[in-house]
């Protein structure tokens, strides 16, 4: 199967409410490396190299730190494209909402607790 298409299986299989996804991707042939790692640079791929895999990519549901959804599938189909086969692995995927509360002017200490106490 492409490469596109299970990233869109992954992503239709989550609930609503995800907010990040780590996959990790590997390509089969090892000698287009390079050209495969042009089009993840798109989607800030880091490069990893644990058990064969060979990029980590964060992916973003609506807001966040990361490529967004949309984008990392664009990448996998330039890798399609390309006749880059290879694998993808799902490493973590979050749901949920965290609550967001004003700590201007609290000490460190204050803020720690905040946090271990409300922690998911």
């Amino acid at each position: 199967m492409a490469l596109a298409d299970t990233f869109n299986e992954i992503v239709a299989s989550l609930p609503d409410d995800w907010t990040d996804l780590e996959i990790d991707v590997r390509i089969h042939d090892e000698s287009r490396y390079v050209n495969a790692a042009v089009y993840l640079s798109t989607v800030n791929a880091q490069p990893y190299s644990k058990n064969d895999w060979h990029w980590r990519i964060l992916v973003a549901h609506r807001f966040g730190h990361a490529s967004a959804a949309p984008a990392v599938h664009g990448a996998l189909a330039l890798l399609d494209k390309a006749g880059l086969d290879g694998e993808i692995a799902v490493r973590e995927a979050r749901s949920g909402r965290v609550e967001v509360v004003q700590m201007w002017g609290r000490p460190e200490s204050v803020r720690q607790e905040f946090q271990r106490i409300r922690a998911q």
